[in-house]
């Protein structure tokens, strides 16, 4: 049975989402979040209530002014005292090289983490989280820039290098910036089903969901991070993925030997360009998988798979799992 033909329970009210604000907070860790809610909740039934009840709320209540310089108004964590709160989203940010963390956020994060089904952050609100006591020995992300910041300052966790998001039971954390609209997708999947998510991915006009496990980079990014001397390479390789990407090309390309090449290429990249081959095509099917309703026999093809079964065989290998299920789970196009 296809996944969205799954029933989901229906909550009878609104899921009362509170996200939290401070100073010099990015503008987008909050807006993301809070337009996917909001997304979710146009198309509900004439008469139904919506979806998700959402408050933005701070230390003092008022408004605050984000990173971007844009003020956005808040209530005070006072004023939360006495309602239920189903799902606490901590967005990240901060001036500086630094995070400084608000202390009154950090009290309302302790005092009220327990009684919330969901606690979630994106970005470096993993730090505000940490601070308050929450993720001592679990699995965690944040952006890239400030993973080794915050094994430094938190030893006790487990710092997920790589992940969109990550769930480790009835925490969500995700990495940098505009993954906390992946993670909110993933939110109101979990609520109302992929039906919903996909309806609201649409209507913003993003990737409808994105695995957790996926890297926060592309290939090439990742690669380019790492070091800047193959970054033409790296293009060329993406825009030619059913060309010959043997190492032997691919040294004619850069200009060396190929001994050297492969090399010179594994010291700077950290892998050997076979395994840059191979990460490209598969993700390259991925995108064309999701985004596109072509056959598996062209996209095979186009992404340097050769046919069907070598496209089966690198998705086992790669996914564990097959190019058919990764569509109807993450396509953008079903029904």
């Amino acid at each position: 049975m296809a996944e969205d033909a799954i029933p989901v329970p229906q909550p009878q009210a609104p899921l009362r989402v509170v996200l939290l604000a401070y100073d010099g907070m990015n503008l987008l860790d909050l807006a993301g979040p809070l337009q996917a809610l909001t997304t979710a909740n146009r198309d509900v039934a004439p008469g139904a209530p919506c979806r998700y009840e959402t408050i933005v709320a701070s230390g003092e209540g008022g408004a605050i002014v984000t990173s971007a310089g844009l003020p956005v108004v808040t209530v005070a964590t006072a004023a939360l005292a006495d309602i239920t709160i189903d799902t606490l989203i901590v967005p990240g940010g901060c001036v500086g090289e630094d995070f400084a963390v608000p202390p009154a956020l950090r009290d309302f994060i302790a005092e009220r983490a327990e009684t919330v089904r969901r606690l979630c952050s994106v970005c470096t609100g993993a730090f505000l989280l940490a601070a308050a006591g929450q993720l001592e020995g679990r699995r965690v992300a944040t952006h890239w820039a400030w993973l080794d910041r915050l094994k430094t300052r938190h030893p006790g966790l487990d710092v997920d290098a790589h992940s969109i998001f990550v769930r480790d039971g009835n925490l969500w954390t995700s990495a940098g910036v505009s993954s906390g609209i992946d993670l909110t997708l993933a939110l109101i999947e979990e609520d109302y089903g992929p039906r919903v998510a996909i309806d609201a991915a649409r209507q913003m006009v993003v990737f409808v969901k994105r695995a957790g496990g996926q890297s926060q980079f592309s290939v090439p990014l990742a690669a380019q991070t790492k070091d800047q001397a193959f970054i033409e390479l790296h293009a060329w390789m993406a825009a030619n993925l059913a060309a010959d990407l043997s190492v032997g090309q691919l040294a004619v390309r850069a200009g060396l030997a190929p001994r050297t090449f492969a090399r010179a290429y594994a010291s700077k990249v950290g892998r050997t360009p076979a395994k840059t081959v191979e990460l490209m095509r598969i993700e390259a099917a991925c995108r064309a998988l999701e985004e596109t309703d072509l056959p598996l026999k062209s996209i095979a093809q186009s992404t340097g798979h050769g046919d069907e079964q070598n496209l089966r065989r690198a998705f086992q290998r790669q996914l564990v799992t097959n190019p058919a299920t990764h569509r109807l789970r993450f396509s953008s196009l079903l029904p």
